[in-house]
């Protein structure tokens, strides 16, 4: 039987009892398995890792941008070998932005689990590409994720370990509007906010329209009141700068602004 040593690197801490964060994680193996059977063993999903250096202590990694051997998943781990790695935030300067090890970047498009229903509003109102339904289930979710290579958004460990998921990140909080800043920190989407070009329900994409294009549907107070309206391309929600548009400004600003 081997034995490898495994050191995880800010975040990735999480995952693991409070007891053994930030210490070296002995693992006993049988065989040569790959690495990403280890660092899942340990609790800690692949898509939450973005780079693993191999023969390097923490200190060691951090000291240095250059990495004398970085390995992937499928690295086939010996006896006596020694793991550093490294989440988003932590990741060597000058490694570029990814979202996943050995994968290239993806635009900030997602599909959330069942159970984030708000965050998805959220992510909406500040523009990004965000798929929801409250009746999906994992299979599918993971399906979903692979097949059109969107980030996937969830509160389950265990679904993001699924082999077919790529892209992928295990919100801390269980407030929504903190998982929203959350998600703009763990991808540096500040400057990618386009607020109020998605519709809420659906995700379709928002167009201005004529307010004579959608007259028929509107309230005689609406009529009378606004001028200016979005249509939704897909469900055809009609959207105007109604009471309820201050507060989500508001919102918007408060998201931004706790970055």
């Amino acid at each position: 039987m081997g034995q490898a040593v495994l050191y995880f690197l800010g975040e990735l801490n999480d995952f693991l009892p409070h007891s053994r964060r930030g210490l070296p994680q002995p693992v006993k193996f049988e065989g040569s398995p790959a690495v990403k059977h280890l660092v899942e063993a340990l609790g800690v999903p692949h898509p939450e890792v973005v780079c693993i250096r191999m023969g390097e202590t923490p200190v060691e990694v951090l000291a240095s941008a250059v990495s004398q051997q970085e390995v992937d998943f499928s690295w086939h781990v010996q006896d006596g070998e020694t793991f550093t790695v490294c989440p988003a935030s932590a990741a060597p300067a000058g490694s570029g932005v990814i979202y996943a090890l050995g994968q290239p970047a993806v635009e900030p498009r997602f599909v959330l689990d069942n159970h984030l229903g708000r965050l998805a509003a959220y992510l909406r109102m500040l523009g990004f590409d965000s798929l929801y339904r409250n009746d999906i289930q994992d299979e599918e979710l993971a399906q979903v994720a692979s097949q059109e290579r969107r980030i996937l958004l969830t509160r389950d460990r265990r679904l993001l370990m699924r082999s077919m998921v790529i892209y992928g990140y295990c919100l801390r909080s269980q407030a929504p509007a903190v998982q929203a800043v959350e998600v703009l920190q763990r991808y540096g989407l500040a400057g990618s906010v386009q607020p109020f070009r998605r519709c809420l329900r659906c995700n379709g994409p928002l167009q201005p329209v004529s307010k004579d294009q959608v007259l028929e549907r509107l309230e005689p107070l609406t009529r009378l009141y606004y001028d200016e309206f979005h249509l939704c391309q897909e469900c055809g929600q009609v959207y105007w700068k109604g009471s309820h548009y201050e507060r989500m400004e508001q919102l918007v600003q408060q998201l931004t602004q706790a970055l």
